[in-house]
């Protein structure tokens, strides 16, 4: 009877160790999502702007993405997806959009979206008055807005309410990466009557149809303002989040992620790396390039900006650029390889000093003709990391006899504004999808945002033909055909690309990175099993 009694007692223990839950290594340890908790998050930069409107470039895209939603937006494969339109139709010859909006979605204060809301949101990119950089991708492509923009019409034609649920584009032309566009940032949906109503007001406490609802500015002790806290929206139109609230701040520190105090931080340090917690990369590589003037001499001419060009050890640019923060790459690239149609160039040939001295050589430079002393830009703040990096320049170009001055710049008008020759060290980040959004804003002569002043007929030519072309092989072949030109006349050099490192604590769940970086984190699928 004992040892029966043994057996069944063993029995039973051994059933319920097989119904209790699996651990790998004190991971986690439940697959289902919970409600609840705060998700800190830091900031890349350290210092807070209090700037919440989509539009504006100094916004924080991370904020903008949980207030706020746009028409269509990205899935993690670059996929173009419904959002606030259910579906939409595109006409057969390419220049008419229309969208059907989802019915009952309520902004954050009550009221319902409509095809009004669209409209207005459409219109503000082109207010002169509050002169958006975004003003330039609707400018020349939707029908009326360049009337708009100069003030001789009240609304821009092209942006047409068919009824409450309903709106249409009219595009002068056909624009195959119109949809791309639509889903970033910029193209959010705000409440037209609220913003009229309270003005610049409306932005101390914005109002979206996103999955989180602004809640309250963060203070310090001394209650300046150092962040913004959001709350679940429970009245979202679409899967509603599991966390309760969002505190995003520039300000919170290393140790306070050490302290488990928040959950997400920029790697600061080496620290984070050799720690359990878990380390996380951008999904998209974004490209840094060494841009020159190509208006001025002696930068003018393209032998001598391929001099510059050979003269360069990109290897050793890396080296000097190292951040524990990111995960540097050299490239030979003026589109992104992860694209698709993109692919990595090799290195072959791109370093070859004596090649760089001949053609100096050759245009006319010497001991006795000396090139003229060159200022390098370099976007404010001053850091250890970018003086390691000028210093690296100035060692390399003075092997080919060019004198460096550094400079760092608050603004692109202050570089535009120099009547001196010129070095920029640039970062692109990805605007869109879209090989047209690094190569128009930068190498098309009439862009506003062409600070390396590069005017080349041939490629302005075939960005208009890319712009219209239906077909995506032969769309790709145009944008190669742009990079072999861009590789001859070098208006900038492709130094490195970069992809951004975020640790988060280890019980935080449900990250996926976004293919366009940590700035468009879906925080609707994140949760925190503690």
């Amino acid at each position: 009877m004992v040892k029966k009694a043994a057996f069944q007692i063993f029995c039973l223990i051994l059933s319920l160790l097989f119904l209790l839950p699996l651990s790998d290594s004190g991971q986690e340890t439940n697959n289902r999502p919970r409600s609840g908790g705060v998700f800190h998050v830091k900031a890349f930069t350290n210092e807070f702007r209090m700037q919440i409107d989509p539009a504006s470039p100094d916004s924080f895209i991370f904020i903008s993405e949980q207030l706020f939603d746009g028409l269509v937006r990205l899935d993690k494969n670059l996929n173009i997806v419904p959002h606030l339109a259910e579906y939409w139709s595109i006409s057969s010859d390419g220049m008419r959009y229309t969208f059907y909006l989802r019915k009952g979605v309520k902004f954050h204060h009550g009221s319902e979206l409509t095809a009004e809301d669209v409209k207005f949101s459409f219109e503000r990119l082109l207010d002169p008055k509050l002169n958006f950089l975004y003003h330039q991708y609707f400018l020349n492509t939707v029908v009326g807005a360049r009337d708009f923009w100069e003030e001789k019409a009240k609304d821009v034609s092209g942006f047409k309410v068919i009824d409450k649920y309903t709106f249409e584009i009219q595009w002068i032309k056909p624009f195959v990466s119109a949809l791309s566009l639509m889903s970033m940032h910029f193209c959010k949906i705000l409440p037209r009557e609220l913003v009229l109503d309270k003005g610049k007001g409306f932005f101390f406490k914005p109002s979206g149809t996103g999955p989180f609802v602004f809640d309250s500015w963060l203070r310090n002790t001394r209650l300046d303002i150092i962040g913004v806290r959001l709350v679940r929206n429970t009245a979202y139109f679409g899967p509603k989040p599991y966390l309760a609230a969002i505190e995003f701040s520039p300000l919170f520190t290393l140790e306070h992620f050490l302290g488990g105090e928040i959950e997400s931080i920029p790697v600061l340090s080496e620290k984070l790396l050799r720690s359990n917690y878990q380390i996380f990369e951008n999904g998209v590589l974004h490209p840094v390039f060494l841009g020159m003037n190509c208006a001025l001499p002696p930068f003018d001419r393209a032998a001598v900006r391929r001099a510059v060009a050979f003269a360069l050890d990109k290897e050793e640019i890396v080296r000097a650029a190292y951040d524990v923060r990111d995960v540097l790459q050299v490239t030979n690239n003026y589109i992104p390889p992860r694209l698709p149609g993109f692919f990595p160039k090799d290195n072959e040939k791109s370093f070859g000093l004596e090649q760089a001295i001949k053609l100096l050589e050759e245009a006319g430079f010497s001991a006795e003709n000396r090139f003229p002393t060159v200022t390098l830009f370099i976007a404010s703040p001053r850091t250890e990391t970018k003086l390691r990096i000028y210093r690296e320049f100035r060692r390399q170009l003075d092997l080919l006899g060019i004198r460096l001055r550094l400079s760092f710049y608050k603004s692109t008008e202050e570089i535009m504004s120099s009547k001196e020759p010129y070095l920029i060290l640039y970062e692109r980040m990805m605007t869109f999808p879209d090989p047209e959004a690094f190569i128009r804003p930068l190498f098309f002569s009439k862009s506003a945002f062409n600070i390396f002043r590069y005017s080349n007929p041939e490629v302005d030519t075939l960005l208009q033909e890319a712009e219209v072309e239906p077909s995506w092989t032969k769309r790709i072949n145009l944008f190669h055909q742009i990079e072999k030109i861009l590789a001859s006349d070098v208006p900038a050099i492709p130094l490195f690309s970069k992809q951004s490192r975020v640790a988060m604590q280890p019980y935080v769940r449900g990250v996926e990175v976004p293919p366009l970086g940590f700035s468009y984190l879906d925080a609707r699928k994140i949760w925190l099993d503690k």
